[in-house]
């Protein structure tokens, strides 16, 4: 059983890590659902379908409507499946990795603003040093 002080701490961390990741989110031009399946491949390599689906905890149906989305976009492409003709394999194209980064600089000039703006530098510098213990948190 945790401390009471340490599951106070989680709670405030875990909301605010929450808010955090929303209002960054705010900062995508694509639909958040198609940017998480770019994301996904860009992690993990080609998937399959059904794979991309478990990771990203949606139906089967539900993923294959993405994947036509981004196809038609051209931002991935299908192959087939190395070991098992009957299925193949989906993957970032290079328009989709371009995308990809651009949303990921867009958070991240979002939040290099917040931080310039919103702390002093004394709380830049705490900032910076809980980055460790987060990672930390996160590989646990």
């Amino acid at each position: 059983m945790p401390l009471p002080e340490s599951a106070a701490v989680a709670a405030e961390l875990r909301t605010a890590m929450g808010k955090l990741t929303r209002r960054v989110k705010l900062e995508d031009q694509m639909p958040l659902g198609q940017v998480a399946v770019l994301g996904e491949l860009d992690r993990n390599g080609a998937m399959t379908t059904s794979e991309l689906a478990a990771g990203q905890r949606v139906r089967p149906q539900s993923m294959a409507r993405a994947v036509g989305l981004l196809m038609e976009q051209g931002l991935i492409t299908r192959r087939a499946h190395p070991t098992d003709g009957r299925k193949s394999l989906v993957e970032l194209s290079a328009s989709g990795r371009a995308l990809l980064e651009e949303e990921r600089e867009r958070r991240a000039d979002w939040l290099a603003r917040a931080i310039e703006a919103e702390l002093t530098g004394e709380e830049r510098k705490l900032l910076a040093r809980g980055i460790g213990l987060m990672e930390r948190l996160a590989s646990r």
